[in-house]
């Protein structure tokens, strides 16, 4: 698909407060949007359903009856047809307006805290950020503000997400949590899955316990100084060598990567800061800058997004994350 973040009649399908971000698309609000507000300005207001699927040769015809095709209702019957996915005869979709309503309950119904929104790969997947009260301060002037990011498939193959991301003000990096950490509540498309989803409101309840331990593990990071053979040793775990079979171009682009987050280590924003520099938590955020803002150039922007929040991008800084954890306690020792 030629756009990962959908564009129709000219216009991304996505919403943000603020200052433009990095990719400069999407519909631009004043101030911090409520539920019914985001879902109008990022487009999100149609929905899906299951219809029965057939195939044929042009003489024969016949219809699956443990298949269905998943489309969009204001697209079916249009070009293009708005075909979402396949999907089994227990898959339950979870509507955009379900979805909202959903997380208005865990981060608080009808307030004004969604700072963006929007649709990717044409409605296979839509997102939802929402701010939550309160910040780490890590050390310092050094603060990063608490998230929560909402998505949700229409694919047949991705789950429900919640997930913990705190965002670094100072150069608005997205600090990805790591998948084994807990930060990530996934539910799958089920019959059920309304009730599936008031369970894990519940587990959702537990937000500002796990901020706390994040507090402290940021800090963690903070306390440990590190060298230059630490600071390989960090990179190559993050950006591990490829097999031995791998081609030139995959080892020249693993050097790559780990030639650019040293450099962020040294030269990121903030990361020169009273406290952070030389540390671990600098080259943390030397990853997660350069993942961030700087890989994928030559993507467009639409796929970088997709990428820094649900794809490579993300295992890369959630990888950065499980390491410098595992580090932090092994060099504090």
């Amino acid at each position: 698909m030629a756009h990962e973040l959908e564009i129709r009649d000219g216009q991304a399908s996505m919403m943000y407060v603020g200052e433009p971000p990095w990719h400069g698309l999407g519909m631009a609000l004043a101030k911090p949007a409520t539920a019914a507000e985001a879902m109008q300005a990022a487009r999100l207001d149609w929905s899906v359903r299951k219809i029965p699927l057939f195939a044929g040769d042009g003489i024969h015809q016949e219809r699956f009856t443990d298949r269905f095709a998943l489309v969009r209702d204001d697209l079916w019957g249009k070009a293009p047809s708005g075909l979402l996915g396949i999907v089994g005869e227990d898959y339950e979709p979870l509507q955009n307006q379900d979805a909202f309503a959903f997380f208005d309950g865990i981060v608080g119904k009808e307030a004004a805290i969604y700072h963006t929104a929007g649709v990717l790969r044409g409605g296979q997947r839509v997102w939802m950020l929402a701010k939550l009260p309160g910040e780490i301060r890590v050390v310092g002037d050094d603060v990063a503000d608490k998230y929560l990011l909402f998505s949700n498939s229409h694919d047949g193959h991705a789950t429900v997400q919640v997930k913990f991301t705190p965002i670094r003000v100072v150069c608005q990096n997205t600090l990805t949590m790591a998948l084994n950490w807990g930060r990530t509540v996934r539910v799958p498309h089920t019959r059920n899955i309304s009730e599936r989803l008031r369970h894990v409101q519940k587990l959702l309840g537990i937000v500002n316990t796990r901020y706390s331990a994040l507090d402290e593990r940021f800090r963690a990071m903070v306390q440990v100084q590190m060298t230059g053979d630490r600071l390989d040793h960090y990179l190559s775990r993050v950006f591990p060598s490829p097999p031995d079979r791998a081609d030139g171009r995959a080892r020249a682009r693993v050097k790559h990567d780990r030639l650019c987050a040293e450099h962020f280590f040294d030269h990121g924003a903030g990361n020169r800061m009273k406290g952070v520099a030389g540390t671990l938590w600098a080259a943390y955020n030397g990853v997660t800058e350069y993942v961030d803002h700087r890989a994928g150039q030559q993507q467009t922007p639409e796929r970088r997004l997709n990428s820094v929040w649900f794809g490579d991008g993300y295992l890369a800084k959630a990888r950065a994350f499980r390491v410098a954890e595992l580090l932090a306690r092994t060099w504090s020792n």
